[in-house]
């Protein structure tokens, strides 16, 4: 799925809105996870923390239209990639949450889908592109370490 400009940048513009309500607290605050909730029918997109307060909102038009089977597979691979990009820019480590908390995407009815990012000062996680080819790379360092 191929998003104009117009929504990526809402979509970016509509998640910092969200989190900045964590960047004017005094107090560190403990929320163990932040939703991002996509509905594929109404285009909604939906920021919630832990106790399910609404933190921001928008609608994506794109997602209304989309008619592929892949949906919440594509909108994972479009957060995940905006999440990185604003940790990368350092914008999650103004954030005043207690660590560890992670962004959670869920469907339309809120069930959990994938956990996109956890922030973490000592955790790293692992995706798919970085256990890729991990087996084979295991199974010769075994190998050559069994013939020694």
């Amino acid at each position: 799925m191929k998003l104009s400009s117009k929504s990526s940048a809402l979509l970016e513009n509509t998640l910092k809105e969200a989190l900045s309500k964590f960047q004017n607290s005094q107090v560190a605050t403990a929320v163990t996870d932040i939703h991002l909730q996509a509905v594929a029918v109404t285009g909604e997109f939906f920021v919630f923390d832990d106790e399910e307060h609404e933190l921001g909102s928008a609608v994506i038009e794109e997602w209304m239209t989309y008619s592929g089977d892949d949906f919440y597979k594509e909108v994972e691979r479009t957060l995940s990639n905006l999440l990185h990009s604003q940790n990368r820019e350092g914008m999650l480590d103004r954030l005043n949450i207690l660590k560890p908390y992670s962004f959670v995407l869920l469907d339309e009815e809120k069930e959990t889908i994938t956990e996109l990012l956890l922030i973490d000062d000592d955790t790293l996680m692992v995706n798919r592109e970085l256990l890729q080819g991990l087996d084979k790379e295991l199974d010769d360092f075994l190998k050559e370490l069994l013939e020694k």
